[in-house]
């Protein structure tokens, strides 16, 4: 629990602000840490006594000349948890000596519970990482979800809760006055704030939040019984506009399914980076979103770039050549995402209803085909968003 850097560095720096030496053992009596460092790695008798007692000592230098690496001075014991860890031990006579004894002591276990604090929230960290990189890369072929489930346990979580994944990236705008070494040192310096402003909202317990690569964090958060997705929405886009606040920094947020078992946290947590990678593709600037809202997108997506290429050239090649093809692209997937309603499509695009009138007359007449003829209008659609995935036209209408 007391480590020899963190022992010397406590005594070196302590013996410099007294005046005196001071002395730091561990609980077998071993000097780990001294001001005079040629003492360190000696054997210094009179902790012995003071760890199993955990009651002070003091040595005049008569007494001194007969304990093994002892001087005159003082021995306290260091107790964390009720158990005595080590000593600290100050040198000179014990009358000059004494008055420092307590605040060295106090001073010194407040750094060691600090230390150990520390050490306890990274291991909680690394493991908190090391399940969320093993439930995103589950296969049962390999690890049965029953073994993650009693890892998960340990760290008291319960993966039989319903859960939603969430992943986050955060960037750092790349300018020519920044490297990329710069940057990825950028991330590295702003990463326990990250962590710490993404648990202030996702603060529930059972909430698992941890880092899954530089600039990458996942969350597997916990969904109260009556809590709707609009909410855990909310939430994301809190978390990412409190970093877009920070200074040259930038935030998106993808949204997997519900699920209550290893498997389905799998897929939702696959589901979340899909959304978060296909939502960046799309237009439009919102910086959360969320996989039910892109199901097409992936399933289009998954078809592969050749497919999508071949259905685009094939279905939408006369009304790529026009001019104003983005906004007509745009009233084809408003007019079928409306529910092939005019009034919802107009409201949609943020225009009047005859102008959507008259993109669809003419995107009728280019093509020779009815939109209300809903086979041929999906196929449109389909064209239309393997279009959006390609990033043609991005510049809009």
């Amino acid at each position: 629990m007391l480590s020899p850097s963190l022992a010397q560095e406590i005594a070196a720096d302590t013996s410099a602000v007294i005046g005196f030496n001071v002395l730091i053992t561990d609980a077998e009596g071993m000097v780990i840490g001294s001001g005079d460092s040629s003492r360190v790695g000696s054997f210094h008798e009179a902790s012995v006594e003071v760890v199993r007692t955990q009651e002070p000592a003091t040595h005049n230098a008569s007494q001194a000349q007969q304990l093994r690496g002892v001087r005159p001075g003082v021995t306290l014991p260091l107790v964390t948890g009720g158990r005595a860890v080590g000593t600290v031990g100050i040198t000179g006579t014990p009358a000059q000596v004494r008055r420092f004894g307590l605040l060295v002591k106090r001073q010194t276990e407040i750094l060691l519970r600090e230390s150990v604090m520390l050490r306890s929230r990274l291991l909680a960290e690394r493991a908190s990482e090391k399940l969320l990189a093993d439930i995103a890369s589950y296969d049962p072929q390999v690890v049965e979800g029953e073994f993650l489930m009693f890892r998960a346990a340990e760290l008291g979580f319960d993966l039989r809760m319903q859960r939603a994944a969430v992943a986050i990236e955060v960037t750092v705008p790349h300018t020519a006055a920044r490297s990329r070494s710069a940057r990825t040192q950028d991330m590295a310096l702003v990463r326990s704030e990250l962590l710490r402003t993404v648990r202030e909202v996702f603060a529930d317990p059972q909430d698992i939040v941890a880092t899954t690569a530089p600039g990458w964090i996942g969350i597997l958060h916990r969904l109260p019984a009556q809590q709707p997705t609009a909410s855990l929405v909310g939430a994301c886009r809190r978390v990412t506009d409190v970093i877009a606040a920070q200074d040259g920094l930038s935030a998106r947020a993808g949204i997997g399914e519900p699920a209550a078992s290893v498997g389905g946290l799998h897929d939702s947590y696959q589901d979340a980076c899909d959304a978060l990678r296909l939502g960046a593709r799309l237009t439009g600037g919102s910086s959360v979103h969320v996989i039910t809202d892109l199901r097409v997108h992936q399933l289009l997506a998954a078809a592969g770039q050749p497919a999508r290429s071949r259905l685009l050239a094939l279905t939408t090649a006369d009304l790529r050549a026009q001019a104003d093809w983005p906004a007509l692209r745009d009233t084809i997937t408003a007019w079928c995402e409306s529910g092939f309603n005019l009034v919802r499509a107009s409201a949609a695009l943020h225009i009047h209803r005859n102008t959507v009138i008259y993109r669809m007359n003419k995107i009728e007449q280019i093509t020779g085909r009815p939109l209300r003829e809903h086979r041929t209008t999906m196929a449109l659609y389909l064209a239309c968003l393997s279009d959006q995935l390609a990033g043609g036209g991005d510049e809009g209408s």
